[in-house]
């Protein structure tokens, strides 16, 4: 049960996160949520809707796995991992926070997982 909502809580932050970038990247939310001069968002909009695309593909494969009972469990897994090693790249490529706002939740869900729980 814990697992699954934590699955459930990291689906819906990426669903925010293809909010922000397909829709919002170049609106005043979507600049201030990653620090954007209205140049830089319009230049890059395309790119970020590519990113968005991405996320909500993330977002999908972890709502599917809860709807799979236990045969979900390796898709929550391989979407959880996927998740986490997108985070330690953006953290290094990008921004450090990117590592809290993506790995360590996928670290926690992971672990929860595992532990059955």
């Amino acid at each position: 049960m814990i697992a699954n909502t934590l699955i459930l809580l990291i689906a819906l932050l990426h669903l925010y996160i293809l909010v922000l970038q397909m829709a919002l990247w170049t609106k005043p939310t979507g600049r201030k949520a990653f620090k954007l001069s209205p140049e830089f968002a319009e230049a890059s909009k395309v790119l970020a809707a590519n990113q968005g695309l991405y996320n909500g593909f993330l977002a999908a494969g972890l709502l599917f796995s809860l709807t799979q009972g236990e045969a979900g469990r390796a898709f929550a897994i391989f979407f959880l991992v996927c998740i986490l090693v997108a985070g330690i790249f953006g953290a290094i490529t990008a921004h450090r926070k990117i590592m809290f706002i993506q790995s360590v939740p996928a670290v926690i869900a992971l672990a929860a997982v595992f532990a059955r729980i």
